[in-house]
């Protein structure tokens, strides 16, 4: 029921249900911390019942792992108008949602996020369940991740980790791939080579006289008319306007990698190929290594024998795909460094205590 009430539209049933499955999940799980740790369930519809929800359910009932939908439907934009669109919580968000992760940093909790993807966009089929399910959770956590980044939630708050779930981990690999792209292109000093007040209307009258034929002569006082106005136009008297990574933050594109590489972590199922992606830094731009996380969905039809999730992980090792110490990070050292960046003493009182302390 966790995922439903995080998607659930009515305000009050979605914050008491939340609240409902928090108690429980906390008195179900009374005397097995030591082995199971239950997930919060955090509504994000508004930072605020995000904040108090927290509150509660980590600062009160003492759960210390959560999950939210950063895929958020919206029915009215920014200005009050209504309009049907899917809020990402960071860049072009309905609501400013720095107090929520200021309050994760200050409980010590992970954001980690399990939207799904299906039910809007191009995952809408009527007949099909399998053509909306196929890429749907990596879908809905690239659209919270790239949101985050492009926003500079990640750089106002390194102390805190992110997690993603379900979806993989090679859509991350190609986000990054695709930030480093258009930073190289597009970043603040860069994007200024499109300006058209560079624009050198002599050159380029004098080459349409020399070289111009046909159409291309016929349309040249109108193409050189058009250029004219545009070099006209006066500079924006803030140059953030032009520059579409003013609000990530990042200034050069170590930034970006060191956030991939540090502060964010991928769900994986244990029977996806390209788990091994997050390993290879041949492949990877500036040679980075992405942080998968082992994960399964025992009790999904995906998962027909809950015996064989932990050996499919292993054929990565055994087709030479992983080494030992790379599965170890996967299976093991990655979601144990994530939980204990935020929470030192998360593991503490655990069964995997001493092992968790040999890894840090």
């Amino acid at each position: 029921m966790g995922l439903p009430m995080l998607a659930q539209p009515d305000e009050e049933l979605r914050r008491v249900g939340a609240r409902v499955l928090n108690t429980y999940y906390a008195e179900a799980y009374a005397g097995y911390r030591d082995r199971l740790e239950p997930v919060a369930v955090i509504p994000m519809g508004t930072p605020e019942e995000a904040v108090e929800e927290l509150e509660v359910a980590v600062g009160r009932l003492g759960l210390r792992t959560v999950v939210m939908s950063g895929v958020i439907p919206r029915g009215v934009d920014r200005d009050g108008q209504p309009r049907a669109w899917i809020d990402t919580l960071g860049h072009g968000s309905l609501y400013d949602y720095d107090p929520v992760w200021a309050k994760c940093l200050e409980l010590g909790v992970a954001p980690t996020f399990h939207g799904v993807g299906y039910g809007w966009g191009t995952r809408a089929s009527a007949t099909n369940y399998v053509y909306n399910h196929l890429g749907n959770f990596a879908s809905a956590q690239e659209s919270v991740c790239r949101s985050l980044v492009m926003a500079g939630v990640p750089r106002r708050f390194p102390g805190l980790r992110f997690a993603f779930l379900e979806g993989g981990v090679s859509w991350g690999c190609q986000l990054l791939a695709d930030l480093l792209g258009r930073w190289e292109k597009r970043n603040g000093e860069a994007v200024r080579r499109f300006d058209p007040r560079r624009f050198d209307l002599q050159q380029a009258r004098a080459l349409l006289a020399e070289f111009g034929r046909g159409r291309i002569a016929e349309g040249a006082a109108a193409y050189l008319e058009a250029a004219a106005a545009a070099a006209a136009v006066p500079a924006p008297p803030d140059p953030r306007t032009s520059d579409d990574f003013a609000d990530a933050l990042v200034s050069k594109p170590e930034d970006l990698v060191e956030i991939f590489e540090r502060q964010f972590f991928f769900g994986c199922e244990a029977d996806d190929p390209l788990n091994a992606l997050a390993f290879d830094r041949r492949l990877l731009p500036h040679g980075a290594r992405l942080n998968a996380v082992f994960a399964s969905d025992i009790g999904h039809w995906d998962v027909p024998d809950m015996r064989e999730v932990l050996p499919e992980a292993w054929e990565l090792v055994e087709d030479g795909r992983l080494g030992l110490d790379e599965f170890r990070d996967f299976s093991f050292g990655n979601v144990a460094r994530m939980l204990t960046d935020v929470r030192p003493d998360f593991f503490e009182g655990t069964a995997v205590a001493d092992a968790v302390r040999g890894l840090r």
